[in-house]
């Protein structure tokens, strides 16, 4: 009984050591850096810029200059090759995280240690603990649909795996969730399952067992719990018969989990029939979360950027239930935690930790000189404006250009809070139009109320531009809910996709012909389904996937499915 309650998390104490971080933030950040760069500061990487011993901002910022991944590849390489363990940290990397490679095509390879652990848990727990002042949980379970992907050994026997699986591994991760008393219902050998329709299945099995205790139904992102909700739709039959009997049917293949799942079973006829009484009783699944497992609290994953675009549906699962937005991060590590619980994933903002990195911000204003401005540190932005960020890290990122806009929408005491507004090299352009992630969220948004009209509904979209032709062209692509029928509707959503576009670049290119019609392609059902297999079947992990927003010629396989898939094709009049 101590030893539990000693694991449990005192939610009150961790926010008192947010409250401290944040009302010192600025010495907070010049103490962070000063430690990362005396941990750091005999590499090969911070030799190269002769600080020679000093680990001060102005120093570090004068000497040191600004990267993006392609800089330190050659590193990352050589590390992971075994032939520098040291080129980047003082502390030899152990262990290699890869991204989801959804933005080019293939994953990057980034360094993962124990800090990088430490500042996840950290972020975990903070966000957790402003959550559970509003919506308090106890002695609870959480349906996670979480899904891990194979470790594998680098050329030079580095431990290598996604980011999520390298977190989902560690002893840390489980600990924490005990002391959040919000532990997975499923097994290990359902989150690490080879198999991820296999794993989706046992993990929806596993909620609907211990549905009384489910308090939070949470993901990475949003998508997979849409995602694991529109699967549902299509086995509850298969589910409840498995309940009814207490045995698996014959769709679950792998060994291991068979045998962890069948320790789970056992024959429960009422649990069945209140299930089947349950969906039957629904209206096109509206609140299906919310009857399923009545003691939920919230839902929660990350909501925000390419995510939003779910939101609809996943409130529409949801039934009222309150849409959480988890943390602020990325496969390089943590930016900032979700300390407003209560505002809408849409207007939701991260308030940054001052001592997981040392954080720096590039205006998007450009300068006097029509140039980009020089960053300025964490206390230095101001409220309004948007920004890039530059992480430095304990992991061996420097300056590094994370690719992200944010806007500062206020402090939390003297640290910043964020809104995630875009990633910054995702655009649309044939010439001097300059379309971003958000601009086409919007566009998307707009054109997909008129599918209302037939009730019917966008499953998931994509883009890419054709310069193939002249004048070149945007091509987005839909995949709807029901068959492609009326064709009327569609031209008007393809006009208005087009018409949306409001840059001024855009608009005046598309007057002059020097930008195409717009083309909108409808693809088969379940084409993007075949898009996350093939990330999936690269090693990526579910858990990590994200939609491409916009696929570019380098990511030539998504391009060949997506093509492929195409049944009908509409160009824009609205010019």
């Amino acid at each position: 009984m101590l030893e539990k309650m000693e694991e449990r998390l005192d939610p009150e104490a961790v926010i008192e050591e947010f409250e401290a971080l944040s009302r010192d933030a600025e010495i907070v950040q010049r103490e962070t850096l000063k430690t990362i760069l005396e941990q750091n500061g005999e590499t090969e990487y911070l030799q190269r810029w002769g600080l020679n011993g000093r680990t001060d901002p102005h120093s570090f910022k004068t000497r040191v200059p600004l990267v993006s991944h392609a800089d330190l590849e050659p590193y990352i390489q050589r590390i992971a090759d075994g032939k520098s363990p040291s080129a980047l940290t003082g502390k030899p990397i152990t262990t290699i995280s890869l991204s989801s490679g959804t933005t080019q095509g293939k994953p990057k390879l980034v360094p993962f240690n124990d800090e990088l652990m430490d500042s996840t848990m950290q972020i975990y727990k903070t966000s957790f603990a402003f959550r559970n002042r509003e919506y308090p949980i106890a002695n609870g379970k959480a349906l996670q649909f979480i899904y891990s992907s194979k470790q594998f050994k680098t050329k030079g026997g580095l431990a290598a795996g996604t980011a999520t699986t390298n977190v989902y591994r560690n002893e840390k991760f489980k600990k924490t969730m005990r002391a959040m008393q919000t532990p997975c219902c499923s097994p290990d050998e359902v989150i690490f399952g080879p198999d991820f329709n296999q794993s989706l299945y046992c993990h929806l099995l596993c909620g609907l067992i211990f549905r009384d205790k489910i308090q939070v139904v949470s993901s990475t992102f949003a998508h997979s719990i849409v995602h694991a909700f529109r699967t549902f739709e299509q086995v509850w039959e298969d589910l409840v018969t498995d309940i009814r009997k207490g045995s698996l049917n014959s769709r679950i293949t792998v060994p291991s989990v068979r045998t962890a799942i069948t320790k789970l079973l056992e024959p429960n006829a009422e649990l069945a029939d209140k299930i089947y009484q349950t969906c039957a009783g629904l209206s096109n699944w509206y609140g299906v979360i919310k009857e399923l497992f009545p003691n939920t609290k919230y839902i929660y994953g990350i909501m925000t950027g390419s995510m939003e675009p779910y939101l609809k549906k996943l409130r529409h699962y949801a039934g009222g239930l309150p849409l959480l937005s988890a943390d602020y991060g990325s496969s390089e590590g943590w930016v900032g935690a979700n300390v407003n619980p209560l505002l809408p994933p849409e207007m939701a903002t991260f308030a940054v930790l001052p001592n997981i990195g040392y954080f720096e911000f590039i205006p998007l204003r450009e300068g006097s000189d029509g140039g980009e401005r020089d960053a300025v540190g964490l206390t230095e932005v101001e409220v309004g404006e948007e920004y890039e960020i530059l992480v430095t890290n304990f992991a061996g990122l420097y300056r590094y250009r994370l690719g992200d806009v944010v806007k500062v929408k206020g402090f939390h005491n003297s640290t910043p809070e964020l809104q995630f507004i875009c990633r910054r090299n995702l655009l649309l352009t044939v010439n001097i139009d300059k379309n971003t992630e958000k601009d086409l969220q919007i566009a998307v948004e707009s054109a997909a109320n008129l599918l209302a009209s037939e009730k019917q509904e966008l499953v998931d979209f994509t883009s890419r531009v054709n310069s193939a032709v002249d004048p070149g062209h945007y091509v987005v692509f839909w995949e709807i809910s029901g068959d492609p029928q009326n064709n009327e509707v569609l031209q008007e959503c393809c006009n208005c996709l087009d018409r949306s576009f409001v840059d001024a670049g855009y608009v005046g290119s598309r007057k002059i012909n020097a930008i195409g019609p717009l083309e909108l392609r409808i693809v088969k059902k379940g084409t993007f389904h075949k898009i996350l297999d093939h990330y999936v079947g690269l090693g990526a992990a579910v858990s990590q996937f994200k939609t491409p927003r916009c696929v570019g010629p380098s990511n030539g396989d998504v391009l060949q499915i997506l093509s492929v898939n195409v049944v009908k094709s509409y160009f824009s009049s609205a010019y």
